[in-house]
């Protein structure tokens, strides 16, 4: 919980998976996913832009391991970095301009961004599209976006509280 209020985007993700996809839920999971809206907030888009950055980071050697050497030799650069960079901008802004992730990406972002991660995009194309989408993420976290600057951590906790007493079956 504390991850997804952060705004984390691998773990907000199963929030907005279809749920022709689900294989299994529990009464728990179906109710956390209808509130999804008291938990998503512009503090999102700030993880968004931290990782999408350090994907950048990354793709350019700045960061942690240089980048693929398959990918590198074959591409120029690291197409998995770069798509990713560029996924999560994407997935930024729709969250806070929505509130919610459509999952997978819609068209026309998941042909480009498939084209990305397949070498059919040079590297300052992801660069300018990611930059693209920053400037809209950053604009939308500073206030543009129609979601709280904040989520609803009260009802959070006490959704936890009321979550725990469940599973431990006490009254």
């Amino acid at each position: 919980m504390r991850l997804v209020l952060n705004g984390n985007p691998t773990v907000l993700l199963p929030l907005f998976v279809p749920e022709s996809e689900i294989v299994v839920i529990d009464e728990l999971g179906a109710e956390l996913r209808e509130q999804a809206h008291r938990i998503v907030s512009r503090r999102a888009g700030l993880r968004f832009l931290g990782y999408s950055r350090a994907q950048r980071e990354r793709m350019l050697g700045l960061r942690g391991k240089s980048g693929r050497p398959e990918l590198i030799e074959k591409y120029g650069f690291d197409t998995k970095f770069a798509m990713h960079m560029v996924r999560l901008g994407v997935q930024g802004v729709e969250l806070l301009e929505t509130g919610r992730i459509t999952l997978p990406v819609p068209e026309p972002w998941l042909g480009w961004l498939r084209d990305l991660r397949q070498g059919e995009k040079t590297r300052e194309e992801a660069l300018e599209a990611a930059e693209s989408l920053e400037r809209r993420l950053d604009e939308l976290v500073r206030g543009a976006s129609p979601l709280p600057e904040e989520p609803d951590a009260e009802w959070a906790d006490a959704w936890l509280v009321r979550a725990y007493l469940r599973a431990w079956k006490m009254p």
